[in-house]
């Protein structure tokens, strides 16, 4: 994995789990290279090496006190255990995937507009089985599943291959199976997309389906809404 210019190994990581679990996950915890020594089972040296290995790759803030260290774990550091956390549901459990939820918002547009371009609809409609509704809907996540977002890196998407026009080349796009709840409707067959490229950050997502969810749903702004994605 790499972050922030330094590559951060199994060492790190297992470190990260124990920084987790003493507490740093929720906010500051106190922390002793001597004590988080012990725990790894290595020097002081290797245990203080460590520390500093994640606070340059960005998973960890830190500030050092007398007595110690006060360290918590940034959101990438949370979403680096979210995703080792869904590589082990791959190899424990039966279905891989992670349910989101939030909250129905008005987009940008932005989805809709290229999801009607003839290289990607053309594409859909061979990998997806269906051609997508002229338009994208857009989700805004809690803060709980803003950090249990990174568990889809677990699922293994379908890939909509960039392409080009006469114009302008356009970026790949992934698709992950998923399932939405709202109030008592269940609907299956709906694919969260990620462009490679988008304007929109963690905290949204946009759908695809063959009709037109709002309707389907009959959905307003600020109606919640279940994101079941899986493989």
């Amino acid at each position: 994995m790499e972050l922030a210019g330094r590559t951060v190994g199994a060492d790190e990581l297992t470190t990260l789990k124990v920084l987790a679990l003493a507490g740093a996950l929720d906010g500051d915890s106190k922390v002793s290279c001597s004590g988080l020594a012990g725990k790894l089972d290595a020097s002081t040296q290797t245990a203080s090496r460590r520390l500093q290995h994640l606070e340059e790759a960005g998973l960890i803030e830190r500030e050092i006190v007398s007595d110690g260290q006060w360290v918590s774990l940034t959101a990438e550091g949370e979403s680096q255990l979210q995703r080792e956390y869904a590589q082990y549901q791959r190899i424990f459990e039966d279905r891989v995937g992670v349910t989101l939820t939030g909250v129905v918002t008005s987009g940008m547009s932005e989805g809709g507009h290229y999801i009607t371009l003839p290289g990607y609809m053309r594409q859909f409609t061979e990998l997806l089985g269906y051609e997508p509704f002229a338009g994208t809907l857009n989700v805004d996540l809690d803060p709980d599943s803003i950090r249990a977002r990174a568990r889809m890196d677990a699922v293994e998407p379908i890939t909509i291959e960039g392409w080009e026009d006469d114009e302008r080349s356009y970026g790949p796009a992934f698709c992950y199976p998923a399932t939405l709840e709202a109030g008592e409707q269940r609907y299956d067959g709906a694919h969260v997309i990620a462009p490679e490229r988008t304007h929109h950050g963690d905290d949204h997502l946009e759908i695809i389906a063959p009709e037109k969810l709002r309707d389907r749903f009959d959905l307003d702004d600020d109606d919640p809404i279940t994101i079941h994605v899986h493989e």
